[in-house]
């Protein structure tokens, strides 16, 4: 993974996020290997995506979030209900 995220950079993709809409949803089953697949898949297509994850609890939202990243290599641009922005630049590019 790479450096945090600055503030500046943060408030850029956010922007950029505004308009997209989720490509990945979590269900039930939580966090699966082609959920991961998919994620990457989305991530190395579109390098900014939302996700969406369904589920009430906060906390288990945050944890899917935290784990999610940690397995595409994407770093977390916001958390806002059950959405997900994450983001992983695009080594192509």
């Amino acid at each position: 993974m790479t450096d945090k995220l600055s503030t500046k950079q943060i408030l850029e993709l956010k922007a950029r996020a505004h308009h997209l809409h989720p490509v990945v949803m979590i269900g039930r089953h939580g966090l699966t290997e082609s959920v991961i697949k998919e994620t990457d898949a989305a991530l190395t297509a579109h390098e900014l995506i939302k996700v969406r994850v369904l589920g009430d609890d906060r906390v288990e939202r945050m944890a899917v979030c935290e784990a999610l990243c940690a397995a595409v290599g994407a770093q977390p641009v916001q958390h806002i209900g059950k959405l997900l922005v994450l983001w992983r630049k695009n080594l192509e590019a």
